[in-house]
């Protein structure tokens, strides 16, 4: 990460967070174990979230994995009883019975894009924590997977809800059934991904895209991802009126107002989020 010169904070063990300039970036950090899901990672994840959420100054996020991979799911010790590393972290967890599916983005959706840039294995819960993430980059060798039916479990982190309404249907019945390895490659193909780029260049080519993204109006980056969220299940008409109701106050905002001198002054936008 310090090749790109950014300032790193808080996080966990096994969650590591850093700036880079207007940009929030999560790392899974638990590479001796594919960046399996444990609870330090979990919580780190959790609060995040919210910092992106609660933080004006930030205005995208990338989510990515140490170690050459990006996260091989639950630790499945711990699910047959061993033990989970981060006990420390109980407490959290008792007091907020949902942190764990909101850290998954089951039950939270960040205010801000988040962008994916996966390495290495995306299976099981990794490809499930994928699907709350709105923009997707992997390497030539990644692998995605949700291999939950095979060891006789069920992919309850919103797979059977969310995977057939982001790629065709037939695809994502066949990826919940087979519990077979997709590459990147075939990912990319049935929509599951965006952009194939070669190993190691994920992180640099998702922070483009997040560049690109925070040199926009904050206020209407949001507003559009909220509005293309809330009207996926909608009617079209529904759609268009919520979508009406959504956009039409940030044309009123200074943002809209500085964007349009910009255009006709030809220089870059100056957006103060207001």
């Amino acid at each position: 990460m310090g090749q790109h010169g950014g300032t790193e904070h808080g996080g966990t063990e096994h969650l590591t967070v850093q700036r880079e300039g207007a940009t929030l970036v999560l790392t899974l950090n638990r590479p001796e174990a594919k960046n399996a899901l444990s609870m330090p990672m979990l919580v780190g994840l959790h609060d995040g979230w919210l910092e992106a959420d609660e933080d004006d100054a930030i205005r995208s996020i990338v989510l990515t994995g140490a170690g050459g991979s990006f996260c091989a799911g639950m630790d499945l010790k711990a699910l047959a009883g061993r033990g989970m590393e981060g006990e420390h972290y109980r407490d959290r967890m008792n007091a907020d019975p949902d942190l764990h599916w909101k850290a998954m983005l089951r039950h939270h959706r960040p205010r801000k894009p988040v962008i994916a840039a996966v390495e290495g294995y995306c299976v099981a819960g990794g490809t499930e924590i994928l699907q709350g993430t709105d923009i997707r980059v992997a390497g030539e060798s990644a692998t995605f997977g949700l291999f939950e039916v095979k060891r006789g479990l069920f992919p309850i982190g919103g797979s059977t809800v969310r995977l057939q309404r982001q790629i065709p249907r037939t695809h994502a019945l066949e990826m919940l059934l087979t519990g077979r390895p997709y590459s990147a490659q075939e990912a990319h193909r049935i929509g599951l991904i965006g952009h194939v780029v070669p190993d190691g260049t994920t992180l640099e080519k998702a922070l483009a895209i997040a560049e690109q993204i925070n040199a926009c109006g904050p206020l209407a980056v949001e507003a559009v991802k909220a509005s293309v969220y809330e009207t996926a299940e909608l009617t079209e008409t529904e759609g268009l009126a919520a979508e009406l109701k959504r956009g039409w106050p940030i044309f009123d905002t200074a943002d809209a107002k500085e964007g349009s001198r910009a255009f006709a002054e030809k220089r870059p936008p100056v957006f103060r989020r207001a």
